[in-house]
């Protein structure tokens, strides 16, 4: 198989893949391709989540996906007939994130977007960096990495939804009027105009929403159940069990990923240590007789050791540190 060929994706073979009538030599052939770069492992994922996506909308007749199937793969047919060459798989993205608003033509649907929108759909991710976007309506979001945010051009007269896979850090444009929906694979939620974090990956046991400016509203996508947080609340869903819990946290540390800086209100040493073990990987151990009672307020800019946090530390801290391997050993003057 000669690069060129490797470096595209056969549009028959791709067909088969999504309709889930794949030979075995197709999946070699797939595997092989995938295998070329993680930028072709992404994209092929992409494309399959977008189509799963419009193929998951329960409020349509099998006629009806079956019609939007058909057009969308006679638009693809068409592609391949006008430029003689095999489709690239970019070029199949636009029309996979055509499948959702197609196959939801008929009104209400999964991603909950109306006729009235644009049919262009628009896929933002994150790779190996943190990335930050703006939405239509002025929505900033930041994606954390390996995350993909799917949205529309523009939204409709009386909602905002779009599609997450991963995590974001949402700040959302007030707008009483036309709620903001954030659709997952396993969780749901529901805002007015409010800062929140919210970390739904597929590979993970728990989804996690975290307040921590305004209000929301959290339900399981599995009629699992439904809560309103206040600031200062997570809401984890297990999604083996089904239980949906609320919890007491410091919900800015969930998000501290989107800004680098590490906050903490009237936090004890321990408070602190944990923090610190959490976001390096390392051991704490704090000496028997600190002072427990003793709070720290202030912000700590994430660095790239766990050695550089502790030195700026104890620039406004007296504590005194030694790390030994993974373990690191905290006392005070």
């Amino acid at each position: 198989m000669n690069k060129k060929h490797m470096n595209e994706l056969n549009h028959h073979i791709l067909k088969r893949y999504l309709e889930g009538n794949c030979s075995t030599e197709d999946l070699v052939y797939i595997n092989s391709w995938i295998k070329e770069s993680k930028d072709h492992a992404r994209q092929l994922f992409l494309l399959e989540e977008s189509y799963q996506i419009g193929k998951r909308n329960p409020f349509l007749e099998k006629q009806q996906t079956k019609l939007a199937e058909d057009k969308l793969f006679k638009r693809i047919e068409t592609e391949r007939a006008t430029s003689q060459k095999r489709l690239r798989i970019h070029q199949l993205l636009k029309y996979a994130a055509l499948v959702a608003l197609v196959l939801t033509g008929g009104g209400f649907g999964y991603w909950g977007f109306q006729n009235s929108l644009s049919p262009n759909m628009l896929t933002a991710s994150a790779d190996q960096t943190v990335q930050q976007l703006i939405l239509p309506d002025g929505t900033k979001v930041w994606l954390n990495q390996s995350t993909t945010l799917t949205y529309p051009s523009s939204f409709s007269d009386d909602i905002r939804s779009v599609h997450l896979e991963g995590e974001a850090y949402f700040e959302v444009a007030k707008n009483k009027a036309k709620p903001f929906i954030i659709e997952s694979e396993s969780m749901r939620i529901k805002v007015l105009g409010t800062i929140f974090n919210f970390k739904t990956r597929k590979e993970l046991q728990i989804t996690e929403a975290s307040l921590i400016q305004g209000e929301i509203e959290v339900k399981g996508e599995n009629e699992e159940g439904m809560i309103i947080l206040a600031p200062g609340q997570k809401a984890e869903l297990n999604k083996t069990t089904g239980r949906l819990l609320v919890k007491q946290v410091n919900t800015k540390i969930d998000a501290a990923w989107h800004d680098g800086l590490i906050p903490f209100d009237q936090a004890s040493i321990v408070d602190i240590a944990q923090t610190l073990e959490r976001f390096y990987n390392v051991k704490i151990i704090v000496s028997p007789d600190a002072d427990l009672t003793k709070t720290y307020s202030g912000v700590l800019k994430q660095k790239e050791s766990i050695n550089e946090v502790l030195k700026s530390l104890t620039n406004s801290t007296p504590l005194r540190y030694k790390i030994v391997g993974d373990s690191i050993f905290i006392s005070f003057h």
